[in-house]
């Protein structure tokens, strides 16, 4: 499921980048398995739990599966996200143009996506409280984006429609940095058996809009 969803990432950009709907449709598609993935994954946690009466480090790996397969899935939904904005930017009859920050923010989050998952493998405490502070840099690339392409829109009026699936798009990406670090909290607490969510080692820089 970790592995799909870095490939769906990868290739909703993939398609942004070169205008491809056909890659676009195929991002959709690969949504539908993550979504089949995580029901699975409950589903045998659920049983595993009713028949094996679980001790408390094997409570917190189900837990883990649950939640951190949940948070997997979202980053499915986002990358779909980015694909339904590919085919409205499609219709907009004009080229793209420059994608600021965001090639660069793909790298940082699938990045993160892969940190996480290699946390979980590695049983690396220190890998999954790392990704606090690289998801920090992708809130600023996406405050940073904001800033350009909304400076673009006001330059160019006709670049407004073209400029607000951007935004948005970027977002999607900062969105799938959270899910990430989500992940990561929820291998700490594997690890340690100690709840790291909200605490200062991971608390997010404020939003400024």
């Amino acid at each position: 499921m970790g592995e799909k969803c870095i490939d769906i990432v990868r290739l909703s950009i993939q398609a942004l980048e070169e205008n491809d709907l056909g890659t676009a449709q195929r991002v959709l598609g690969m949504d539908d398995e993550i979504d089949e993935l995580e029901l699975q994954i409950d589903g045998e946690c659920v049983r595993y739990l009713s028949l094996r009466a679980p001790v408390a480090t094997d409570v917190r790996l189900l837990t883990l599966c649950m939640k951190g397969c949940h948070d997997l899935e979202r980053v499915g939904d986002e990358a779909s996200s980015i694909a339904k904005r590919i085919r409205r930017l499609s219709r907009q009859g004009r080229a793209i143009g420059n994608l600021a920050g965001i090639p660069e923010m793909t790298e940082m989050v699938i990045t993160q996506l892969r940190n996480a998952l290699d946390s979980f493998i590695d049983e690396s405490y220190e890998k999954a409280m790392s990704l606090p502070e690289s998801d920090r840099k992708v809130d600023d690339l996406n405050r940073a984006n904001f800033d350009v392409l909304m400076s673009r829109s006001t330059d160019d009026p006709t670049y407004v429609a073209i400029g607000i699936e951007l935004i948005f798009i970027s977002k999607s990406l900062e969105r799938i940095g959270d899910h990430a670090v989500n992940v990561g909290e929820e291998v700490a607490y594997l690890i340690k058996a100690k709840d790291v969510r909200h605490t200062a080692a991971v608390r997010r820089s404020p939003e400024t809009y």
